[in-house]
């Protein structure tokens, strides 16, 4: 009986994840993820190329079964209930799924008219997206002379025909522009407003930084952290006192200014050209290293007060830098 309340969603949840496991072959490309969604927010879910992103988001939205384990979505297990989940999902992938021979308008009413509406309302839906995600100037154009952000904002509107409680962005954003980007990044935002619940799988760390309540770092099939961007910041060290000399020969001397502060052991390259050490007082710390850099009369080319990046955190975590690039996953 314990088991069995241990894997039932609560009230506040929307996807309830618990000990998936799933292999192809002799591959395992899932080894018993769990989390938890709440309604309502962002999960952003990290991982290098075939950590096990896109087969989590697959088992979800029931375009795999799981060899083991369960997963509710929208208060539907997606095994014994999978109609009723791709019912209440929506789901954009690396790569917008359009019909490039029709026009942005065309493409709404079609797939409004696949999802049950009938013709009026379909065409009603379509006008309202088209002024949602701004593209009523190029609704009758077709979509094969879109740019990357125009289909992606497409592609995004067509699963919204119909009001979805989850939504799936499976690397929603890459290669698209800086601009592009930073458009589908105000798309999430404003569904996020709207209540809908959202996982998003990246390799950009600062989409998941931006974007997340919470995030799942996943590595290798399983999850290896989970938490806030600040918490799982935390997890590296907290703020870091960053020195940069300005003659790379004077490194030596730096070094021996820093362990006057801290052992040795605390001193890191973080640079060909700089060393850090922990900012555990802050401001302090930084006015402590700057006074017996200026005592010693060594000539600075930069010193400042860091706190970790999300890349740093992938880094300590997966061993690897955050890769930017569509990912291949074993299925």
């Amino acid at each position: 009986m314990h088991d069995i309340l241990a894997c039932m969603p609560t009230p506040h949840s929307a996807v309830l994840v618990e000990g998936i496991r799933k292999s192809f072959g002799e591959v395992q490309a899932l080894r018993g993820v769990s989390f938890e969604v709440p309604r309502g927010t962002v999960l952003g879910v990290l991982g290098p190329n075939g950590a096990g992103k896109t087969t989590t988001v697959n088992v979800l939205s029931t375009l795999l079964r799981p060899d083991s384990g369960r997963a509710v979505v929208a208060g539907h297990d997606v095994v014994t209930q999978a109609p009723a989940v791709r019912r209440s999902i929506m789901m954009t992938g690396q790569y917008a799924a359009l019909d490039e021979s029709l026009t942005a308008r065309e493409n709404l009413v079609l797939f409004g008219r696949l999802m049950g509406l009938n013709r009026q309302s379909a065409k009603a839906r379509a006008d309202e997206l088209l002024r949602q995600f701004d593209l009523e100037y190029a609704a009758e154009r077709k979509v094969a002379g879109y740019s990357g952000g125009m289909r992606r904002r497409v592609d995004i509107a067509c699963g919204l025909v119909t009001r979805p409680e989850v939504v799936f962005l499976d690397e929603p954003s890459t290669g698209l522009d800086p601009r592009s980007r930073q458009g589908v990044w105000s798309l999430v935002s404003t569904l996020k407003d709207q209540g809908i619940t959202i996982l998003l799988t990246t390799q950009y760390l600062e989409e998941a930084d931006v974007l997340s309540d919470n995030i799942v770092v996943i590595d290798k099939g399983t999850v290896i952290a989970e938490g806030t961007a600040d918490q799982l910041k935390e997890r590296t060290g907290g703020s870091y006192c960053e020195v940069v000399p300005l003659r790379l020969a004077d490194l030596p001397r730096v070094h021996a200014v820093l362990t006057s502060l801290v052992p040795p052991e605390y001193v890191t390259e973080t640079g060909h050209d700089r060393l850090s050490i922990p900012a555990q007082y802050g401001a302090q710390t930084l006015a402590e290293v700057l006074r017996r850099l200026d005592i010693s009369r060594i000539p600075l080319a930069d010193i400042a007060l860091r706190r970790p990046s999300l890349d740093d955190v992938f880094l300590a975590l997966t061993g690897q830098p955050a890769a930017e690039g569509n990912e291949e996953e074993a299925s």
